[in-house]
């Protein structure tokens, strides 16, 4: 058995039959050409069951003592692992459109884990009309793995050669093994040291010296904004408006799915100096602006969105959670897109400097005091609705930079499908996919219904700020254009003025010269006869 750190316990602290803590994924492939979808799908349903020796955490369960989850929670070994009820294969109703999809993953996604078993479940879904498609959703509870770990264990399945074909369960010990030790290499590929090796020896030798100092800054920062002092920073509770977004769940969920393309979020980060996750972030904001405005319940003041952040290195790819956290003004009480978006990565950019002057543990210490604990208790307390600490979520996760596959199946979508709570009821979760931004959207049923506009509301708000992204490209190439036009017109202006200077400088000197060749031949010109 093994101990579950106090900040994966939380999130089975926090979890109820309105709240399950579990986190999921809906994928989309292209079957391989000529394949039959169903030996296909057979054949991989066989590789997911493999019932051997299985990595962390999935032949685990959790034990907990008499105190439940508010004492020590452990992990142990599940000596009876039952894979036919963790792999399930399913099909979609008639008429099998994306919409049936997504009511199925609704459905999957409301249901609580079960507690006794392993905290996983794999379904495998057939059933997408005329696509040559098929789809897989995975939930896992978060206690046991977070964004990132959960992209790992994705990424040991896939390759970016069609031709590859893998026989091991991702699941499998040796699958993680051979993962794990492709991703060190990948890591060690350069000679030399790397940059982020020399970041992290100077990391531990200012943790050494005394590195909570910043820590204690960070915390002492949070305590002047809530006692009214300061307001350079977002932080819980501060300034948080009620909205339908601000209310008590319940169990039924809704779930919609939508790609962008990563180039034109690129160009408007661009644009703006900003990055790609500050565009995320302005995208959800307008869209919560106008959906808030249909419903007539638009808050004065702004909505403030919880935002994640890894914390894990590069080769870190182990389970269990290494997040920290920020909160970001969405700034939706700004009518203009573009001085909206200038706000939130004025937002974004102040809480960013803050934790850089943190290592990743400090980090990690800073959220789970600042921002975990105080949605734990609200949750625990049940006043998440009445005394929100932000309105809701909104987490960016790096994905696959490449086309990738598994056994032959083009990966066509990843899909975040997360976590809505009391007080914050919709979630909005994207990953990075190859040339795509793939956003997963989940909320309470009842609290947040229609959600399905939302998918409408960010294109609209993208097409804003590229139109204002271009209102700016042609006010700075007009003022460009302008400027070396004054410049020519004043150099013209000033080589005229060099030329004349020069004219009237040759004629005075001319002058003077001419006079004094007149005057002798006046003088010595012979006389008339």
């Amino acid at each position: 058995m093994r101990k579950m750190p106090i900040t994966d316990a939380f999130f089975l602290m926090m979890e109820s039959r309105r709240i399950p803590m579990h986190v999921g994924g809906l994928n989309l492939f292209t079957l391989p050409t000529g394949a039959d979808e169903a030996e296909f799908l057979e054949e991989i349903s066989k590789i997911l069951s493999y019932d051997g020796e299985l990595r962390r955490p999935f032949a685990e369960k959790i034990k907990v003592g008499p105190l439940g989850t508010a004492g020590k929670v452990q992990w142990e070994e599940e000596d009876e692992l039952d894979m036919d009820y963790h792999v399930r294969h399913l099909a979609l109703p008639r008429p099998g459109r994306y919409r049936e999809l997504f009511a199925l993953v609704s459905r999957l996604h409301g249901i609580l884990l079960d507690r006794s078993r392993p905290l996983w479940e794999f379904h495998i879904i057939e059933g997408l009309k005329g696509k040559r498609q098929f789809a897989t959703y995975f939930k896992v509870h978060h206690c046991a793995l977070d964004g990132m770990g959960a992209m790992h264990l994705m990424n040991s399945m896939f390759s970016s050669d069609p031709n590859a074909r893998l026989t091991e369960s991702p699941f499998s010990e040796s699958a993680y093994l051979t993962y794990k030790e492709k991703m060190q290499k990948d890591k060690n590929r350069d000679e030399g040291p790397k940059s982020s090796d020399i970041r992290a020896a100077l990391e531990g030798l200012r943790m050494q010296m005394g590195g909570t100092v910043s820590l204690a800054k960070a915390l002492g920062n949070t305590a002047s904004i809530l006692l009214g002092k300061d307001s350079s920073i977002q932080v819980p509770f501060f300034k948080v408006p009620a909205s339908p977004l601000s209310t008590q769940l319940t169990g039924a969920r809704r779930f919609v799915a939508q790609s962008w393309p990563i180039s034109r979020v690129r160009a408007v980060g661009k644009a703006f100096d900003a990055t790609i996750n500050d565009v995320v972030l302005a995208m959800c904001a307008g869209a919560l602006r106008r959906q808030l405005q249909d419903q007539r319940s638009l808050p004065k003041e702004s909505l403030k969105a919880l935002a994640p952040v890894s914390v894990r290195s590069a080769g870190d790819v182990e389970g269990g959670n290494a997040v920290g956290m920020i909160i970001a003004d969405l700034a939706t009480n700004v009518r203009d897109p573009a001085k909206r978006f200038r706000r939130i990565k004025e937002s974004m950019d102040t809480a960013k400097e803050q934790l850089q002057q943190m290592g990743p543990q400090e980090i990690v210490a800073y959220s789970g005091v600042v921002l975990q604990l105080p949605l734990l208790l609200t949750q625990l307390a049940g006043v998440g609705n009445r005394l929100p600490p932000y309105s809701t979520i909104i987490s960016n996760v790096p994905g696959p930079r490449e086309q990738l596959y598994w056994n032959g199946a083009r990966l066509d979508g990843i899909y975040p499908v997360s976590i809505p709570m009391d007080g914050s009821a919709i979630n909005f979760t994207v990953v990075g996919n190859y040339k795509h931004l793939d956003f997963g959207i989940v909320a309470c049923r009842k609290s947040m219904p229609h959600v399905q506009r939302l998918i409408d509301y960010m294109e609209v708000t993208l097409t804003e700020l590229e139109d204002a992204a271009d209102i700016m490209a042609r006010k700075a190439t007009a003022k460009a254009k302008a400027k070396a036009q004054t410049k020519a017109k004043a150099g013209a202006e000033a080589e005229t003025r060099v030329t004349a200077a020069a004219n009237k400088k040759a004629a005075v000197k001319t002058k003077p010269k001419a006079k004094q060749q007149a005057a002798p031949e006046a003088v010595d010109k012979p006389p008339e006869a």
